[in-house]
């Protein structure tokens, strides 16, 4: 079975992520902020990440981004940054942070779909 890390600080954001990837038989897990991400991606070693950037805490998005695809235990999963900053300077600190891929909110819960689909083939 195919594991997802959905991480969100908004509980109805990362509710709706669970019932709209739940259709398909994946194992969800999730964590509200960027240090739990860490910690269970390294646990769990899931297939994809979806990260929103902005999280209080030690960590947001981005540095937990950079942690995990600098880890050798996490550096293969696929990290899809989900977030409402949308300009292009946004856009390329997620990539020069590491993520595969760069998703805005709002989003759409089938192009969700079949963004991960499409990752995991």
């Amino acid at each position: 079975m195919k594991k997802i890390l959905i991480v969100d600080d908004q509980k109805e954001l990362l509710d709706l992520m669970e019932a709209t990837l739940a259709v398909e038989d994946y194992k969800i897990l999730k964590a509200t902020n960027g240090k739990d991400a860490i910690n269970i991606a390294m646990s769990e070693q899931p297939d994809i990440i979806i990260m929103d950037i902005t999280m209080p805490g030690k960590f947001d998005g981005l540095e937990a981004t950079r942690i995990l695809k600098n880890d050798s235990q996490t550096s293969s999963c696929q990290i899809i940054l989900l977030t409402a900053n949308a300009k292009k300077n946004d856009i390329k600190k997620g990539f020069s942070a590491g993520a595969d891929d760069y998703f805005t909110k709002p989003f759409s819960p089938l192009e969700l779909i079949k963004k991960v689909e499409d990752i995991l083939g």
